[in-house]
């Protein structure tokens, strides 16, 4: 059965380790999808840590931009994570509506396997207003596709301090449809 879940939350606040453990409870061979672009030898570091922490019961999958040409139909697949994912689509085209209607597409097309999906994905927009231009545009076009996924998702959760705050369940849909 198709099913999306976000999980959101400010940098360091247990994300990724909790989508982690939720994609192992729900499957013993889960697919890990990384959509990191290794820019430096510092965040090459972080990845190698990343995928050491994880064990042989993952499938790894490297994908900077193109997530649906991976067949992942039947599996529970940890999407790992948005932000990086954006940034991929930004980098060569920084026209916020155009890229974040080409991210929605592919989304879209992603997510119509039938699959358990569980997205991480960053909440830049929560601090002060950066005086940088690119920025700016890149918080608006992340903040407008985590609207768009959390609105698709059956289940968001908010990661603070360690914390999973529930945000929105399958309970919170069936509301909106009666």
């Amino acid at each position: 059965m198709r099913r999306i879940i976000l999980i959101t939350g400010g940098q360091r606040s247990g994300k990724s380790s909790y989508a982690e453990r939720m994609a192992l409870g729900l499957s013993r061979k889960p697919v890990y999808m990384a959509t990191a672009h290794i820019w430096d030898d510092e965040f090459r570091e972080r990845v190698r840590r990343h995928q050491e922490r994880r064990g042989p019961e993952w499938t790894n999958i490297e994908e900077e931009k193109f997530l649906s040409r991976h067949d992942v139909s039947g599996r529970v697949v940890l999407i790992d994570c948005l932000t990086l994912w954006s940034t991929n689509w930004f980098t060569e085209d920084n026209d916020t509506n155009s890229c974040l209607e080409k991210i929605c597409r592919e989304f879209d097309r992603f997510t119509q396997q039938d699959a358990t999906f569980i997205f991480v994905t960053n909440e830049i927009g929560m601090g002060g207003t950066s005086v940088n231009d690119v920025q700016r545009h890149f918080t608006d076009l992340l903040g407008w596709l985590n609207q768009y996924v959390a609105k698709k998702a059956d289940q968001v959760i908010l990661m603070v301090s360690g914390i999973p705050v529930h945000i929105k369940d399958d309970h919170y849909n069936e509301a909106l449809s009666d």
